[in-house]
């Protein structure tokens, strides 16, 4: 067997496993988030990005890239989401097309209630098979590979017109 096989055979095989474990440990946490707090992982997601940005609101646009759902999908979410008094939608005085997503009260209470369990879940499915040095060489190959998707997703949005 020549080194190129050999090779490819390891990167396809790290591939699968990428998608295995992910697979495997979101379902997990899903479950727990959904028996434990009643809250859809996708929902915690959408909390999480909305209370990092600035000003606890981004533009739909940037929400769904940030999820990694499709503008549809995150639309019919963000409008459960409203139902629940989680999030609310505002027209974006600077542009009439645009549409912000902004977390309330109820929704960071929501999330400081459901983080605990997740990052639990986090640390018993994913990071407790981590040392230091595995973890350092894991984030540095995921955010390479991350970064370079971004950047091609982004070019093939702006190529569309998007």
């Amino acid at each position: 067997m020549d080194d190129a096989r050999v090779m490819g055979d390891l990167r396809m095989a790290a591939w699968r496993a990428f998608l295995e474990a992910h697979a495997h440990v979101t379902a997990l946490l899903e479950e727990d988030l959904q028996r434990e707090r009643g809250l859809p992982l996708a929902w915690y997601d959408v909390l999480v990005q909305l209370e990092e940005a600035e000003g606890h609101r981004l533009r739909m646009t940037e929400l769904a890239r940030r999820v990694l759902i499709s503008k549809s999908g995150l639309t019919r979410l963000v409008d459960r989401m409203a139902g629940e008094g989680l999030v609310t939608r505002c027209s974006d005085d600077a542009d009439r097309r645009g549409r912000w997503v902004e977390l309330t009260a109820a929704g960071l209470e929501r999330l400081r209630d459901a983080a605990p369990r997740h990052l639990r879940g986090v640390r018993r499915y994913f990071t407790s098979e981590l040392d230091e040095e595995g973890a350092g060489l894991l984030a540095d190959v995921l955010g390479r590979i991350a970064r370079k998707a971004a950047a091609e997703r982004l070019e093939r949005e702006r190529r569309r017109g998007r």
